[in-house]
């Protein structure tokens, strides 16, 4: 289908492996291999240029992969670091285009409508990526179609049989063992043009191959393997054992029947693969930054010039802030001085603000810490941590009032946290248990909301729980008048219960592997009140125990 938009995919099919190689400038002492878990087994994830001669493919054990080839250098998968290396492609990549778009995990696809020209037309610019790459000892395949799906489909598969497809096959195709006997045959045959020399007409070919004309997605993907349409491979293995292999059979089968049989993946991807149903390429949004700075003519060292300084530049730092939907979490002060050094203070807030009077103080208790030497040149306001603000409806003066209770206990743990550090400050929030020392978790109270109700039980709960303690009373369910706590008799003046709490049937907990327990709050004579339990038995032996008290 004729479109103006153009597609390059590209493909990383050794991104894994090639990106640990960086890290060793490419000195590597064998064929290297990343490795993943699928299930209970280790499986390669990504190959280096010669443990693919070995014969290796992605996919396969790591047991097989050994017996193969004894000498394979094995290392784990890193899919966060991975992630981010593709991210540092997709930014190397905005040279050719604006719009590029992550594939995770080895794609990106960039759409060049329009910027071919600047670079001496489609060919050339693929063949800067594609040289880009190689000083970055990286291997790319490339695809240039109309259509995102096109493009993705020829960067892996252009020139590749119908045959060659997953699942094409019974298991004694003799071509499955040639690939693996053809790698070791050429093994040390590497041709020069692959590190850095003009590559042979074979390889342009190639690429030009993997080029559809304006026009041409139809004719580019008919010869393509079935999976070149992205799709699942018992998919794939389904249309084959109806002798489907190929796009361009089909293309002319009615869309009701492979829907029906097939699902409707299959027909959304053919469609998208031909331009029929849209698939736009978006581009990930640059990270928001906000910082301002000041330069001063002559340098500053006194605290109040430095405070003078953060009254100008506060206010238009929260006004970006606020345009932006965005608050403050962190804040950081980086000071340039004369003599070429840099010192900087980072504060942190309860809650994401836009207020300046509210991030002032914290700074201003921080720069006791600083050393202006020589004098400061310039001063600089950086935000390296803000979340997104949420709009709050508030009604009355009772709202009003609770608003600057919790601003001003907000406030109190800023400039707590200035000195100590917000992970130090921690609240209790209610925890979904009936057990009692389960009734609470600890949270830190930066990062969670004030708890505004508790759940009540019924019955009073002691102000201190501990751990249970050993009560020396006769083995009786009854309470009797004298009880031994902690090297003490004390006499039982009076006792509100029983309260008959059971364990977390669904959970396995040592403390409650003495079975149920029944709660008494007892008056002992020393004046205090003790919250005792007995523990009738079950996996460890009955008895008593006290677990709490209540002043």
């Amino acid at each position: 289908m004729p479109t103006n938009r153009r597609i390059l995919s590209l493909w990383f099919p050794r991104l894994g492996a090639e990106r640990l190689m960086r890290q060793t400038r490419g000195v590597v002492p064998g064929p290297l291999a990343v490795v993943r878990d699928q299930g209970n087994m280790q499986v390669l994830s990504a190959l280096s240029h010669e443990a693919e001669l070995a014969g290796l493919t992605p996919g396969q054990p790591l047991r097989d992969a050994r017996a193969m080839c004894p000498d394979l250098i094995s290392r784990p998968q890193n899919p966060a670091a991975e992630a981010a290396f593709l991210t540092l492609l997709r930014r190397w990549a905005g040279k050719f285009s604006p719009w590029v778009s992550e594939e995770p995990p080895t794609s990106l696809v960039l759409d060049i409508t329009g910027c071919a020209h600047l670079f001496g037309g489609e060919a050339t610019l693929m063949e800067q990526a594609s040289r880009d790459c190689a000083d970055l000892g990286l291997t790319v395949r490339t695809g240039l179609a109309d259509t995102v799906g096109a493009a993705w489909a020829l960067a892996r598969f252009s020139g590749a049989q119908a045959h060659d497809a997953p699942g094409a096959h019974g298991g004694d195709a003799i071509d499955q063992e040639a690939r693996a006997t053809r790698s070791r045959a050429a093994r040390g045959k590497r041709r020069h043009w692959t590190r850095g020399g003009a590559a042979p007409q074979h390889a342009v070919a190639a690429q030009a191959a993997r080029i559809a004309a304006p026009g041409a997605t139809r004719a580019a993907l008919s010869p393509l393997p079935l999976m070149a349409l992205r799709l699942p491979a018992d998919t794939v293995a389904g249309l084959n054992r109806l002798g489907l292999r190929r796009v361009e059979d089909i293309l002319g089968t009615p869309r009701a029947g492979l829907a029906r049989r097939f699902g409707r993946d299959l027909v959304r991807r053919l469609d998208q693969a031909l331009g029929v149903e849209p698939e736009p390429v978006s581009p990930a949004r640059p990270p928001m930054r906000f910082a301002v700075r000041m330069g001063f003519p002559e340098p500053i060292g006194l605290e109040e010039d430095i405070l003078a300084g953060l009254d100008r530049l506060l206010p238009p730092l929260c006004d970006r802030l606020r345009q932006k939907g965005r608050g403050a979490r962190r804040v950081r002060l980086e000071l340039s001085r004369s003599d070429h050094s840099q010192q900087g203070v980072e504060v942190g807030l309860a809650r994401p603000s836009t207020d300046p009077d509210r991030i002032r103080p914290l700074l201003a208790m921080k720069l006791g810490d600083l050393d202006a030497g020589f004098g400061i040149d310039q001063l600089r306001l950086t935000v390296p941590g803000h979340e997104a603000l949420s709009p709050e409806q508030h009604r009355g003066p009772t709202s009003v009032g609770a608003r600057n209770d919790a601003q001003g206990i907000e406030d109190l743990m800023g400039r707590i946290g200035a000195r100590l550090g917000l992970e130090a400050l921690t609240r209790l929030a209610p925890a979904d248990s009936h057990i009692p020392e389960k009734a609470e978790i600890t949270l830190a109270a930066a990062w969670a909301p004030a708890a505004t109700t508790w759940a009540q039980s019924g019955r009073p709960r002691p102000v201190m729980v501990w751990r249970p303690e050993p009560v020396l009373i006769p083995d009786s369910p009854m309470l009797p008048a004298l009880i031994r706590w902690r090297g003490r008799t004390l006499a039982v003046l009076g006792a509100t219960g029983p309260e008959r709490i059971a364990a977390e049937w669904w959970m396995d907990d040592d403390a409650w592997r003495t079975g149920q327990r029944d709660y008494w709050m007892v008056d002992t004579s020393e004046g205090q009140r003790l919250w005792i339990y007995y523990a009738h038995g079950g996996a460890l032996s009955a008895g008593w125990f006290c677990q709490g008290s209540f002043g």
